[in-house]
């Protein structure tokens, strides 16, 4: 059997409050259109993207995907209904869904298509369905849908309601589609008026019940926040289940992107993204962006920030690396290295500074193997320092430096006698 999916993505999303399209928000770094989309394209032959609002911005997000992407005509058709309007359909059965909800799996999307019925509505279960219309089932299918306001007292105790998903044979579509009138208040055509039509003539319609959390809408930040917190658990799990140590997994974040490799360990208060880990420990309150870290130990308290590569290394506390390599080094703590590349042996002393940084462009700071920097250096890029290098503490470095040299860079400390008591006082006797 073909399967198609169309994904409806084209509304304002005005309760996000935001000039961000709403399924261009994120769940763990990822846009909600993506998930929704990478999960349609495990299970269908071909997917539809209708869009709309902000048309070029959300197409522009996902042009590389293998979709069909398509602009609704909103103002001659808006609606979910008016959506379908001159969409190719090529399905044999074909799934409708909706933009905005992120949780969906691959698993449930093809439960719709396992179910033989001319439509296969989707419908949730719960203890207090106010404010939902009420889908009436007889012997599993579906006989009517009421909204609440039209219930009568019995229809009321149902706890059935309408999911918003539905897969239709698309002779199913094709009969009622053209049938779709926007004869109704809000001068919108709905996909619902399909399902009420087809009650009507008697086709074999089925419900399908779905996971509440999987099927949930994201319409306003809270939401947001919600579902970015089950996303964020599913990823930690998946990674759990694959080895990954973390410590008080509550308190981490890792994104969509983020990848691990062998034995890991994350400790509390961390933040990952986009980053690769390999057998490495990241310890507490550290934040790793868009970097490689191999059999390294990062923080407490460190920040890797984008294009590091950071191997056989330790990262200490309030230690900040930036686009840099650093290959069997040790910064204990309360160091920058800006734009570097640091060879095997070297040791980075406290309050050391890679000076990148002009003020209108950045230079790189290139140290070779064995070199020991000593607390409180600046280097003052560009600059290169050759293998088994001494530089005093203290020091700030303008000049490359040789193999085997001392660096020492220090105004003479001058002393004066008494020079407290001149300034605050006549000396106690």
């Amino acid at each position: 059997m073909s399967k198609q999916i169309i994904i409806l993505a084209a509304g304002r999303g005005t309760r996000m409050k935001s000039n961000l399209p709403k399924v261009l928000h994120t769940l763990c770094g990822k846009s909600m259109i993506e998930y929704i989309i990478e999960e349609s394209l495990k299970i269908a032959n071909r997917v539809d993207v209708i869009l709309g609002h902000k048309f070029d911005e959300v197409k522009e997000k996902i042009k590389n995907y293998n979709v069909n992407i398509h602009k609704q005509d909103l103002e001659n058709y808006p609606g979910t209904g008016g959506a379908l309007k001159n969409i190719s359909l090529i399905g044999e059965k074909i799934l409708i869904l909706n933009g905005d909800m992120p949780l969906i799996t691959s698993k449930e999307i093809e439960n719709f298509f396992e179910i033989d019925a001319d439509i296969v509505m989707s419908i949730m279960n719960l203890d207090s369905p106010s404010g939902y219309g009420r889908v009436v089932i007889k012997d599993g299918e579906v006989k009517k849908i009421v909204e609440q306001k039209d219930a009568s007292v019995e229809e009321l105790k149902i706890k059935s309601v309408n999911a918003g998903v539905y897969a239709f044979k698309k002779e199913v579509l094709e009969r009622y589609i053209p049938k779709l009138s926007n004869n109704n208040a809000q001068k919108e055509y709905y996909l619902t008026d399909i399902i009420e039509m087809a009650v009507k003539d008697g086709l074999k319609i089925k419900a399908l019940e779905v996971n509440e959390e999987n099927f949930k809408g994201i319409n306003s930040k809270k939401d947001l926040a919600e579902a970015e917190r089950i996303m964020c658990n599913r990823i930690k799990s998946k990674w759990m289940e694959n080895g990954v140590i973390m410590r008080l997994p509550d308190t981490i974040f890792i994104d969509a992107y983020s990848e691990f490799e062998g034995e890991c360990e994350i400790e509390s208060g961390s933040v990952i993204k986009k980053s690769k880990i390999i057998e490495s420990k990241i310890k507490a309150n550290s934040i790793i962006e868009e970097a490689i870290i191999k059999t390294s130990e990062i923080g407490p308290m460190a920040r890797i920030r984008p294009k590091s590569e950071i191997i056989n290394s330790k990262i200490g506390n309030f230690v900040e690396v930036k686009k840099s390599k650093l290959n069997n080094v040790k910064a204990g703590h309360l160091s920058y290295l800006g734009d570097s590349e640091i060879d095997s042996g070297t040791n980075i002393g406290a309050g050391t500074i890679t000076c990148n940084y002009d003020g209108k462009n950045k230079y790189k700071t290139k140290i070779g193997k064995n070199v020991f920097v000593g607390s409180d250096t600046k280097l003052i890029a560009p600059i290169v320092i050759e293998d088994e290098v001494i530089i005093a503490a203290g020091s700030v470095v303008n000049k490359d430096i040789k193999k085997g040299s001392l660096a020492i860079s220090r105004a003479p400390l001058k002393i004066i006698k008494d020079f407290y008591y001149k300034f605050f006082g006549k000396k106690d006797e």
